[in-house]
């Protein structure tokens, strides 16, 4: 099957969406802040995220899930949210450490990381979100025919989840909390846990569906085992779930005593266990 946007595009529907994008921009929303700033006039709101796309990483990526690899991954600079351990800070939460490319730039990217084997292009960050008219302008400039992943935190809005449906070929999306006040004391991201299953609810009608649980520390009652109790009471297709142990405490994570440490073996085989309990 071709990938998704190739069809968009030859019926004139991919550049559409990009001229909606552009108005979009002028009062932005395309993350769930929705901080209305006319980024069209270099206005910026919380991701700092300009006009230009900011890259700080592209190369084919054997470290994701088996089934996407080679994934040639392009990663963006800037971030909707602000993990306190975010483990590619500074470069993925400030676009300035980030290199500029055009929109050519990456069309041809993508074209000769499918010369080189790639199975998908992945669009990562940082986040993807702020960067949506630049991903939908390269997709629309680009001969490559690789399926799209899209790469996310799924702390965007309704209006970006309604300009990627029909598009993106696999949903890659983290669910990082359950408890709201989590949420907002480890990311600064007020209402996640709403956003996040709207917008996997969304993707699993669109699309493939994959979602990273990352467990942390300290949150299996609060996060990891709710959340593994929505998605198997609440997606009803077939999806593919990571349940990921690679959390260590990086970045500002030493400042909060309940995830300033490693994840135990005991607590990743806890959430593990429980997953199959339920019967994911």
């Amino acid at each position: 099957m071709k990938p998704k946007f190739v069809s968009l595009k030859a019926n004139g529907e991919l550049q559409r969406r990009i001229s909606k994008v552009e108005e979009i921009l002028k009062r932005c929303v395309l993350c769930a802040r929705k901080c209305r700033v006319n980024r069209v006039k270099e206005e910026v709101g919380y991701c700092r995220v300009g006009k230009k796309p900011r890259i700080f990483g592209a190369h084919p990526h054997l470290g994701e899930e088996q089934i996407l690899v080679p994934s040639a991954t392009i990663f963006f600079a800037g971030c909707t949210m602000r993990c306190v351990y975010c483990q590619n800070a500074p470069e993925s939460l400030t676009p300035e450490h980030g290199r500029i490319w055009s929109e050519e730039e990456i069309a041809r990217w993508i074209e000769k990381m499918e010369q080189n084997g790639c199975r998908n292009v992945n669009f990562v960050g940082g986040e993807p979100t702020p960067y949506l008219w630049n991903i939908l302008k390269a997709l629309n400039l680009t001969n490559a025919k690789l399926p799209v992943v899209w790469n996310s935190n799924a702390y965007y809005s309704e209006q970006t989840a309604e300009l990627l449906k029909g598009l993106v070929d696999i949903y890659l999306l983290d669910f990082r909390y359950f408890n709201p006040k989590c949420a907002i004391e480890l990311s600064d991201a007020p209402n996640y846990p709403d956003v996040a299953k709207r917008n996997i609810l969304a993707a699993t009608k669109d699309s493939f569906l994959m979602v990273r649980l990352l467990v942390l520390p300290g949150h299996i009652e609060c996060c990891a085992k709710p959340i593994l109790r929505w998605l198997r009471k609440n997606i009803k297709r077939h999806f593919y779930l990571n349940i990921m142990d690679q959390y260590w405490p990086a970045y500002k994570a030493s400042g909060y005593a309940k995830i300033n440490r490693h994840l135990s073996p005991d607590e990743f085989r806890e959430v593990t266990e429980f997953a199959k309990e339920l019967g994911l």
